[in-house]
């Protein structure tokens, strides 16, 4: 997939330094699904999606959901965010890029176009593979161009101008990778400190002095404000805690579908392989556990099981059908979490 080179010589070589295009990466890849699919995606409330058309010189976006896609006979584009989470084949295709720690792997997008469809030229802030499905699209990278047909694979840097035109009806998929911004981690920690306990206090100014001037913010003010913040604190298991609960979180059009599913015993664990739901995110770090933005604490021989789970997003019931896994594993199947299959 990745032109002949292991995953080591990618990261090592490419990986946040330059493009690297790969003819064939999937010989015969034919795609995940269909344009009827795609629009039927659309239509829900729970996916994201948008449509962009050229008029002329100028791109329009349109938010979806769109309870009727039709599409126009050139320079249309529809696109759709998360498809690996209602898709198994686009879970699958998501997982083939393990290679990048999971915590930075966000979702599948894929986009349907007509003849002379894109987005425009753009940079993005994080990296990104396009694999082709059916069609052949243009692309311009920086100086270059490619032309791709189905099965070809551009991996892109962060920072890199790019432009696809799609010159037939064609289906790109997009491996995107999260990549969160300072302002955007320094927000969410401020946030989630400010729930666990940021220090309260109502500022009060008894018998204070008439004003000389009333524009100036007074030094009791300033004063009580310095003292305050001064008092907020955190550790680095703070942090960790925070990131990866922050990490784990859902995004918020995220549903999960609890099934009237009857409590999992530790013996149908055990015949079972439990595989995490494609809208699950399970991370860890030492004993710690972050799942859909919650956090747990395991004891040693627990943390080494679920770490399994956590890895390969699957193991096998015999892993984890003794206490206290197995009470989890019931747990997270009722709220829809984790599937059971037979073993």
């Amino acid at each position: 997939m990745l032109g002949g080179l292991t995953p080591r010589d990618f990261l090592r070589r490419y990986w946040q330094k330059r493009p690297l295009f790969v003819r064939g990466a999937i010989p015969g890849f034919s795609g995940i699904i269909d344009r009827n699919g795609l629009a039927a995606l659309a239509a829900r409330d729970d996916v994201e999606s948008r449509i962009v058309e050229r008029r002329g010189r100028r791109l329009d976006t349109v938010p979806g959901p769109f309870p009727r896609v039709k599409a126009k006979s050139s320079g249309w584009t529809l696109l759709v965010n998360g498809v690996n989470l209602h898709v198994p084949g686009a879970d699958e295709l998501l997982q083939r890029f393990r290679f990048v720690p999971q915590a930075r792997l966000d979702d599948v997008m894929v986009s349907y176009a007509t003849p002379g469809g894109g987005v425009g030229p753009h940079v993005d802030h994080y990296d990104v593979f396009l694999l082709q499905g059916p069609g052949r699209r243009a692309w311009r990278v920086e100086n270059r161009r490619f032309v791709v047909e189905k099965g070809d694979l551009l991996y892109l840097p962060p920072g890199v101008r790019h432009d696809g035109v799609a010159l037939e009806p064609c289906f790109t998929y997009s491996i995107g990778f999260r990549a969160p911004r300072g302002a955007e981690l320094g927000a969410a920690f401020l946030d989630w400190l400010h729930e666990r306990g940021l220090p309260q206090a109502e500022y009060r100014d008894p018998g204070i002095a008439p004003a000389r001037r009333s524009a100036e913010v007074p030094r009791s003010m300033a004063a009580f404000a310095q003292a305050l913040l001064s008092r907020i604190r955190w550790s680095r298991r703070d942090v960790e805690r925070f990131l990866g609960e922050y990490l784990s979180e859902p995004k918020p059009h995220v549903v999960f579908e609890p099934g009237n599913r009857r409590h999992a015993t530790p013996a149908l664990i055990r015949r079972s392989v439990v595989r995490l739901d494609p809208k699950t995110r399970l991370f860890y770090r030492g004993g710690r556990f972050f799942i859909n933005g919650e956090t747990l604490e395991l004891s040693r021989r627990s943390a080494a099981d679920l770490r399994e789970l956590a890895d390969r997003r699957m193991a096998h019931g015999a892993r984890l059908a003794h206490a206290p896994l197995a009470g989890l594993i019931s747990t997270w199947r009722r709220l829809g979490y984790v599937n059971l299959e037979k073993g």
